[in-house]
């Protein structure tokens, strides 16, 4: 289920690059709120959302994400999300009282982590909306590379390399939840090369950098902290930290085994860009506005084709509750040639498996590996049509889901034209998995 938090957390700091002190209030939110950050310092309290076409990476700014919606500016919010990530939390408000969010803490996400734990984590009354992956995705640019397939649940390989003794190559697999992120992810710091302080500072950043607000790692192979390493592999394990909270960009959680080589917050943005063009987001359409699958998206997801591929925008989808979707009826359709010469009519049948299909986009995106399944029909309840459908006509319609069992569902199924009820249905249907 989404979940939110159960009152209010503060964390009060100054931001790492600009120096300025502040302080940031997570609130709890409804569902279906997302995380949205509020800039309480400027009039209005702006909100900005988290949201792929909200991200960016400036290279003139230091090592941070960006995120920016009319004008109005977030930065350094990477271990921010990626506490919300790794604690599984869907609805949130972050109240920030300066640009960059202030981290009173020790470079790592564990302190943000513990005051939402302390806050409690509340489960809310609808399913969570992930963000599935459901092809090979892969992004390279001047030796970094980051890639992602389907898995069942979040799994992210890091790999790491280093022109230094200290750290070197490193490399890691993780599977995420709440319970390894805390105990293994979140405890790790960010890290600084001795010999990279000079540049950042000659840039104007870094501003509110401490030694205890990173580990820095010295030119002789030491680190020049007093506290140890939290782990020997720390650096690798922020890393996978890092591309967390990036990947959180997204808007909602993700599910995929995520692959990167030599990657940092430039690269992640720009892969995170391209998973919005690429997959299925639920509740989006592809480069189109929220709320919305177009036919791309739509044939990721099912195996339908020319001619039987009868649905041709999900106008919304709530994962595990309902669907709603369009259908074009032209006169070029194949059945006119025979339903009927003179005068033609949309059979009742595929009116049917039109509704159908748009069922199916419920089924398939709730399961794991959707383009490795099927939905087979089972039964067909109450049928009944009310009026003809002809070319020119646009059928909506709704599904809502009356129960499931494993892979099957039973759906109630209503098409509209113009507003007018023209056919109704209750549809069982189960999920299969592809012959080989």
């Amino acid at each position: 289920m989404q979940r939110t938090i159960g009152g209010p957390a503060v964390i009060e700091g100054v931001g790492l690059h600009t120096g300025e002190k502040g302080t940031m209030r997570f609130m709890p939110a409804p569902v279906g709120h997302g995380v949205r950050f509020v800039r309480t310092d400027l009039p209005g309290g702006p909100e900005v959302l988290v949201r792929p076409e909200n991200a960016h990476f400036d290279p003139g700014a230091g090592r941070r994400t960006i995120l920016q919606q009319d004008g109005v500016q977030i930065h350094t919010m990477e271990h921010v999300l990626a506490a919300v990530a790794g604690l599984g939390i869907d609805n949130l408000r972050i109240e920030t009282s300066t640009m960059e969010v202030p981290e009173g803490h020790d470079g790592s996400s564990a302190p943000i982590a513990r005051a939402l734990m302390a806050a409690g984590l509340v489960d809310q009354d609808k399913p969570t909306r992930h963000i599935k992956v459901t092809k090979p995705v892969h992004w390279a640019e001047k030796g970094v590379e980051l890639s992602a397939v389907p898995f069942d649940g979040l799994r992210i390989t890091f790999q790491i390399e280093y022109d230094h003794p200290l750290i070197g190559i490193q490399e890691r697999t993780v599977d995420i939840s709440p319970e390894v992120f805390l105990e293994q992810i979140a405890p790790a710091r960010t890290f600084v090369l001795e010999r990279d302080l000079e540049l950042l500072r000659e840039a104007g950043w870094i501003k509110g950098g401490r030694l205890e607000s990173a580990i820095v790692v010295g030119k002789d192979g030491t680190i020049l902290n007093d506290e140890p390493l939290r782990f020997p592999d720390e650096f690798v394990r922020h890393k996978i930290l890092d591309l967390i909270g990036d990947l959180f960009i997204l808007g909602a959680p993700v599910l995929g085994h995520f692959t990167a080589r030599r990657s940092g917050h430039q690269g992640h943005v720009a892969f995170v860009k391209m998973l919005k063009e690429t997959l299925p987001l639920p509740g989006r359409r592809p480069g189109g506005p929220p709320g919305e699958w177009d036919i791309t998206a739509i044939m990721d997801l099912l195996p339908h084709r020319y001619p039987f591929l009868l649905v041709d925008r999900i106008m919304a989808i709530e994962e595990g509750v309902s669907i709603e979707g369009l259908k074009n009826v032209t006169i070029n359709e194949p059945f006119f040639q025979g339903h009927f010469p003179g005068q033609p009519t949309m059979p009742g049948v595929l009116i049917l498996e039109a509704m159908a299909q748009v069922g199916g986009m419920l089924m398939l995106n709730s399961v794991d590996d959707p383009g490795n399944k099927l939905m087979y029909f089972m039964g067909i309840d109450g049928a009944k049509f009310r009026r003809p459908v002809v070319p020119g006509d646009q059928l909506h319609f709704k599904l809502t889901l009356i129960n499931a069992k494993r892979r099957t569902m039973k759906m109630r199924g209503e098409a509209f034209v113009d507003g007018q009820l023209v056919a109704e249905a209750e549809l069982l249907a189960t999920v299969v998995d592809k012959r080989p």
